[in-house]
């Protein structure tokens, strides 16, 4: 196999432009530019949460089965971006989102259910799962943005939606796993 990228800078993206694999030169500010990039992001940050949750197995050694339920998503979350890269190309499929459905069902039996809304935080990986939450609802209204012009897969939509439902029911059980309370919201006192 050649090699993938032979050169890292080319010059070509200094006008604002930047290439798609058909060959078509769009805007860096163009809604598929950055819907590819909010999927980086994430990626990026799904990198972290699972280096760290890496780190912290020896604590937690429970924590194995939510690396095993996350690490495969980032495989998927490039193959998104390639998608969107390549728009014939079509990589993601529909069991990807089963799997993620039961795995959230499973994780829920487990960490029962939600009675008060929660913040993110009580600890460093908690908050990281969280974090990555966010990011995949950002890269989520990215691609919606992007499908309200160019249709999308629904398969990509779903994935995309599903995957920040996964990292909320993770941060819970990780917080299970680390024996962390989780942090209860607390409305603001209404002025008397």
């Amino acid at each position: 196999m050649g090699y993938r990228l032979s050169k890292i800078y080319t010059r070509t993206g200094d006008d604002g432009k930047t290439g798609l694999a058909d060959g078509r030169r769009v805007n860096k500010s163009h809604p598929r530019i950055e819907a590819i990039g909010a999927l980086d992001e994430f990626n990026s940050s799904l990198g972290l949460l699972l280096a760290e949750l890496q780190d912290q197995l020896s604590a937690a050694p429970k924590l194995e089965a939510i690396i095993s339920a996350l690490a495969p998503c980032q495989h998927r979350i490039f193959d998104m971006g390639g998608e969107l890269a390549m728009p014939e190309y079509q990589a993601l499929q529909a069991d990807e989102i089963t799997r993620i459905e039961q795995t959230i069902d499973a994780w829920n039996v487990q960490v029962g259910p939600l009675k008060e809304f929660i913040l993110p935080g009580g600890s460093r990986l908690i908050a990281q799962a969280h974090m990555c939450r966010s990011s995949a609802r950002n890269a989520e209204r990215r691609c919606q943005a992007l499908h309200s012009s160019e249709s999308l897969r629904a398969e990509m939509l779903a994935y995309i939606n599903r995957l920040s439902d996964l990292l909320f029911v993770a941060a819970r059980l990780i917080a299970q796993y680390q024996g962390c309370a989780e942090i209860h919201w607390q409305a603001a006192e209404k002025p008397l």
